[in-house]
């Protein structure tokens, strides 16, 4: 994979690229997948390097790493959200206050665009079983191909405020959320 990286010309997408490595502990497929999405993002919401950002990304695996790695997406900083869909797609917006009407873009990679690219396609629909050197190097060469997109109107919402209380049951401290005594821990316990 090392050769890959080496070899891609744009010195940002091989920066960003050893990031993801750095940060992911190799360049997954996913991953790579990841920073494409970002840059087209980037691309369509004229995002600048300074912005900061918003992703959702709609899959635990390996997707996410790269908006954390180069975007500065996390869950710690609440810039990170994963709705576990099971799809290969993110939502991306810059920074508003709240309350605001924002737009957004929603980027997938397009199972009828991967279909141009069989062995890509068979990694995708996990038909076959593709090394990530070969498949990355597929993206590589499809780019922005493969993927679709679709401009969103999103609403920033409202930042809950928290109540931290102490659970009935364990006695330790939890953030409450909707009136509850019992943390969820706690509650899952006893269900």
């Amino acid at each position: 994979m090392e050769e890959i990286i080496a070899g891609v010309k744009d010195p940002k997408m091989r920066s960003q690229m050893e990031k993801v490595v750095s940060f992911h502990g190799y360049l997954s497929t996913g991953a790579f997948i990841g920073i494409q999405m970002f840059n087209l993002a980037k691309r369509v919401l004229n995002i600048s390097d300074g912005d900061r950002l918003f992703a959702t990304c709609e899959t635990y695996n390996c997707l996410p790493d790269a908006f954390q790695a180069i975007a500065g997406c996390t869950i710690g900083n609440k810039t990170l959200r994963i709705r576990d869909h099971g799809k290969m797609a993110v939502t991306i917006n810059k920074r508003a206050p709240i309350g605001e009407k924002i737009k957004g873009v929603r980027v997938v990679l397009d199972p009828a665009k991967t279909r141009r690219y069989p062995k890509l396609h068979a990694w995708y629909m996990k038909t076959e079983r593709i090394p990530h050197s070969e498949v990355v190097t597929i993206l590589l060469d499809a780019g922005e191909s493969v993927y679709s997109y679709e401009i969103v109107d999103l609403v920033v919402p409202e930042k809950p405020s928290k109540r931290i209380v102490i659970c009935d049951n364990c006695k330790e401290s939890f953030i409450q959320r909707v009136g509850e005594t019992v943390c969820p821990a706690c509650s899952e316990e006893i269900e």
